[in-house]
């Protein structure tokens, strides 16, 4: 996106808007709101987000009316605040200078007043991205403090305070945003002193492409696995040609990706070599800072990396637009690109000595503002999927390979101890997931206190281990009837027929409750296709002839239980 000029993206993302709509990908809606004009983030932003396949549709308020407007907006899926402390009044920059202290204290407690004002008022949004307070395009020449500096240190400080009493507020270092390519490359002040419009378009290209990873999540792009090749990727060398004694670790992308994995990203190796040799140096080899026990599969042969990350995907169980690979081969990434282009490729660049700070961005992908027990424990519960697959395939009768494997859900009623990993469940789960309604920590809150509402999460545990919260259903009750909002579970756990021992939670809960009739929806998306038919499976009736949005009804007196008897149920105080 950063070479294409303004025309082209115009262009590119009408052209993306009828290619996602035809694809039926749902609506993201984005609002801004500022107090300079910003009017090219639309379709910048747009352009960014459906070149992800994230059908964004931006709106703006009215300028200089954030506080205001912020009533009107609560309908978006996240919100963008422009906050400039320039033009919190008409000219600051210069008439600083001759304002009094009390002034000065007036000007804070206003916008303190108006901040807190803005964000109640958007507290039920998903997100809410604010700009911090910046002094910088009008003080970095002084040699001394700038007065605009002390407003904005006091500012940010009550800024940061509300993230405690809005959790959903994400505040962005705007002076990082600047420093990429500085002042002169992203402001225009001739512009702004005709029209109040202070970014220029490299700018607003560079903020979006700095905040993007925010919406990736909302959305379940999230990627969950970071594939590596092994020679001239975690090493400097060819482990077969130059011998284990030769090869140069790459200690600081080692380090770096440690730190990835420590977020709940799963690492992989694909590699064309001996087993045997990646073996050894994985063992053995002094200086490197990855070991072994790092990574949850290893396709180390001589097959071709296509196939090898297809058997991937298979065995993680995971989509292709999950995954990241990292190559130095221009053969090997071309054909990934090629045969295989919902993964996202990247390689190491030619100039060694930029691959650290490739990796730094590569962060980005991965992000997640939900740090669960689930995101610590993934390596381990990924390791024992794959020994589960293995007792599978010593065993071919289903039903005894499950018995085996001694299952047991837990199950727990209005947790609020797990709202962040049932928010997350919501924005990551896509495969198994009935209506793909994504919720943050806020909503997931707001359900559990509202008595209309009830939140029911699954745990599962076999004997290989816990596999942490997997599943959820969030209910919603109007006296004899009842209406399934979500259902999902997470996909590491399917084929092992958990969803009818759910459904049989499910129906046994509401019939405690006195519900006689409970409707159902699934909405179609790119992902789920394959639990299009759950509900008739569970013995719903469909009562209209949508497609895309079908509706089912289930009399409770004409559920019939699973009688599933290998699946051990408790409940959860």
């Amino acid at each position: 996106m950063i070479n294409k000029n303004f025309s082209e993206i115009i262009s590119e993302n009408k052209k993306l808007k009828t290619k996602l709509k035809n694809n039926k990908i749902p609506i993201y809606k984005i609002g801004i709101l500022s107090n300079i004009m910003i009017h090219q983030s639309k379709d910048i932003g747009e352009y960014l987000l459906r070149k992800k396949e994230i059908l964004a549709e931006i709106k703006f308020g009215d300028y200089d009316n954030i506080c205001q407007n912020s009533k009107n907006f609560c309908d978006q899926n996240s919100i963008i605040i422009f906050w400039e402390l320039c033009n919190i009044i008409d000219g600051l920059q210069y008439k600083i200078n001759n304002l009094s202290l009390s002034k000065i204290d007036d000007l804070i407690d206003k916008v303190n007043k108006e901040m807190n004002i803005t964000f109640e008022n958007l507290k039920k949004v998903p997100i809410v991205i604010v700009n911090k307070f910046s002094s910088l395009i009008f003080s970095h020449h002084n040699l001394d403090s700038h007065p605009l500096k002390k407003i904005e240190v006091v500012l940010n400080k009550m800024l940061e305070d509300l993230t405690i009493v809005y959790p959903n507020l994400k505040i962005i270092d705007i002076d990082k945003i600047i420093a990429k390519d500085g002042i002169d490359n992203s402001i225009d002040l001739r512009f702004y002193y005709s029209s109040k419009t202070l970014y220029n378009i490299k700018f607003i290209k560079n903020y979006f492409l700095t905040i993007f990873p925010l919406f990736l999540a909302p959305n379940g792009k999230t990627k969950k696995a970071l594939i590596l090749d092994c020679d001239n990727t975690l090493w400097k060398g060819i482990l077969s040609e130059d011998g284990f004694s030769n090869i140069e670790i790459f200690d600081e992308i080692q380090f770096l990706i440690k730190e990835i994995s420590k977020k709940g990203v799963l690492l992989g190796l694909c590699s064309k070599n001996n087993y045997e040799d990646i073996d050894h140096v994985l063992k053995y080899h002094k200086d490197m800072i990855l070991k072994d026990e790092d990574f949850v599969i290893k396709k180390i042969n001589w097959n071709d990396k296509v196939s090898n990350l297809v058997e991937i995907s298979k065995e993680l169980n995971i989509n292709f637009d999950s995954i990241v690979f990292v190559d130095d081969s221009d053969f090997e990434i071309n054909l990934i690109r090629q045969e295989l282009p919902m993964v996202h490729v990247l390689q190491v660049p030619k100039k060694t000595y930029l691959y650290p700070m490739m990796f730094r961005e590569l962060e980005n992908l991965f992000y997640n503002s939900y740090k669960t027990t689930e995101d610590k424990m993934r390596l381990d519960m990924y390791k024992a999927n794959i020994k589960r697959l293995n007792l599978q395939n010593k065993i071919n009768n289903l039903d005894e390979y499950l018995m085996n494997l001694k299952l047991e859900i837990k199950y727990y009623l209005n947790d609020k101890k797990l709202i962040k990993r049932i928010a997350q469940l919501t924005n990551k789960t896509n495969q198994f997931n009935l209506t793909t309604k994504r919720y943050s920590e806020n909503d997931i809150s707001l359900f559990i206190k509202e008595q209309k509402f009830f939140v029911i999460a699954i745990g599962l545990n076999d004997k290989f281990g816990e596999n942490g919260i997997v599943g959820l259903a969030i209910i919603k009750v109007e006296e004899k009837m009842a209406e399934i909002d979500t259902l999902l579970m997470s996909c590491r756990i399917l084929g092992r027929k958990i969803e009818f021992k759910f459904m049989d939670i499910i129906i046994d809960f509401l019939k405690q409750k006195g519900i006689k009739c409970v409707f159902a929806e699934y909405k179609e998306t790119s992902k789920n296709n394959q639990v299009k038919d759950l509900y008739t499976v569970f013995g719903f009736k469909k009562i209209n002839n949508g497609k895309e949005l079908r509706k089912y009804k289930l009399y409770l007196d004409e559920y019939n239980p699973s009688k599933i008897e290998f699946i051990k149920v408790s409940f959860q105080n």
